[in-house]
């Protein structure tokens, strides 16, 4: 596995470089709100207590906060050590014909534009990066991400494959796709509070 500082010169052969994106590269004040359909009472969880919730029976989810641009644009801090990251592999990968995507948790959102323009202002060229909603497949965030993750691996079209990822669920279940995809080389890097990241096997 390549330590980071080794990856942001590209190889040769086409490569997928993937972000998440709460807690990865930007913090921001939404919840996920939990919702008990009897009682009423709502609860409200920060994006790492999201990821390892049960939902209980009686409960739902409510994710109205992740769908809003507009909360979105205003409260989105940038971590600007993987920001800056994210800027430089987003340049050097593209211009050498590899990929960059953002696999998020979220769904669709109620205004993309305002959305997409959230990364631009902060120097993120999102125009060659595509956004993909791993909220609108349901179930776990994990297994959903792992879906996508299929999705671009099954075309055959990349040898090496990247994850950026504050959740060390979602970064063990991209890895367990290493025996299905067995001649690409995979890394995941688990991205820390201060925007460092470390090496995940």
């Amino acid at each position: 596995m390549k330590k980071f500082t080794d990856i942001l010169e590209e190889e040769a052969g086409k490569g997928l470089t993937v972000f998440d994106i709460d807690d990865t590269l930007f913090k921001t004040s939404a919840k996920v709100k939990v919702k008990n359909k009897k009682t009423g009472d709502v609860k409200e969880l920060p994006p790492v207590q999201y990821n390892k919730y049960k939902l209980k029976k009686d409960e739902e989810w409510d994710f109205g906060e992740f769908k809003n641009s507009k909360m979105f644009q205003q409260t989105a801090m940038p971590i600007g050590r993987m920001v800056k990251k994210a800027k430089a592999i987003i340049r050097n990968a593209t211009r050498k014909g590899s990929k960059v995507i953002i696999i998020t948790a979220r769904s669709d959102m109620d205004d993309r534009d305002l959305f997409l323009d959230t990364f631009r202002a902060h120097g993120i060229d999102i125009d060659k990066v595509h956004v993909e909603r791993a909220g609108n497949l349901g179930g776990s965030a994990a297994s959903a991400k792992k879906k996508i993750f299929q999705k671009y691996l099954g075309s055959g079209d990349f040898e090496r494959v990247r994850f950026f990822d504050d959740d060390k669920n979602n970064l063990k279940s991209f890895l367990s796709l290493k025996k299905e995809y067995d001649k690409v080389d995979f890394s995941a890097f688990q991205v820390q509070n201060n925007g460092s990241v470390r090496s995940v096997r």
